[in-house]
């Protein structure tokens, strides 16, 4: 397999992280996920993630609950630092450089992000982590890995989700859902559909960033997608 990109943004989801755990993280996925990260760096893919913090923290549902929003997408934020410490050890287990980079400033456990620091490391041959989503409360972390995939001037941005694609309805729950091949950025806003939300899709159509949604699990996974083989959903 050829990969299809030269430098890609991964994202991952906090919930991907868990496995079969009904929360925090499990040693054997994110392991797995170190494997298959390796995989396509050694076959000269330069490597941006971005993990989400649902495993441990869901902002926008703590403060339906009561909780001050800000105050929750910072307890949120932290928790995707969580992620990207455990999810970097994997990566060096695997004798990979990796850097965590956070939008909000943890100096004594991360990097704080830095727009040209972040492009040196990747020209240092290093992968990098970016957590913290945006920094900023009320911005979801898929729109940090659009904001992210943009400044770092990604050729696409990976999102691993636990179904094969983009769906007109979800999977789970309605047997008639439509799998799209294709789409475009307009008409995921138009449908209002699930697959991120509608300001990451909004800021990867204005900076030409194509979207490919597939399925965490499965045999090379990750390196199918990045070489435009298997079932995935292409936004652009």
């Amino acid at each position: 397999m050829k990969p299809k990109y030269k430098r890609i943004l991964l994202k991952l989801s906090g919930e991907g992280l868990m496995g079969d755990k009904p929360f925090g993280m499990s040693e054997e996925v994110i392991n797995s996920l170190a494997v298959q990260i390796k995989e396509v760096y050694e076959a000269g893919v330069e490597v941006c993630i971005v993990v989400g913090g649902g495993n441990i923290f869901r902002g926008a549902k703590e403060a339906s609950k009561g909780l001050n929003r800000s105050v929750a997408d910072q307890v949120g934020m932290l928790a995707t630092v969580m992620n990207a410490l455990y999810l970097q050890n994997a990566l060096e287990k695997q004798n990979l450089s990796a850097r965590v980079m956070s939008g909000i400033s943890i100096p004594a456990v991360c990097e704080s992000y830095i727009y040209r620091r972040a492009l040196r490391h990747l020209q240092k041959g290093r992968i990098i982590i970016f957590a913290g989503g945006t920094g900023n409360p009320y911005f979801t972390t898929d729109s940090g890995a659009a904001l992210r995939a943009s400044e770092m001037g990604c050729d696409v941005l990976l999102k691993a989700t636990q179904v094969d694609g983009v769906y007109s309805s979800d999977p789970k729950y309605d047997t008639k859902a439509e799998r799209y091949e294709s789409i475009s950025y307009d008409e995921v806003i138009q449908k209002g559909l699930k697959v991120m939300d509608l300001t990451a899709v909004a800021l990867a159509k204005d900076n030409h960033i194509p979207i490919a949604v597939f399925a965490q699990n499965g045999e090379k996974a990750l390196m199918r997608a990045v070489c435009g083989e298997g079932k995935y959903t292409i936004i652009s």
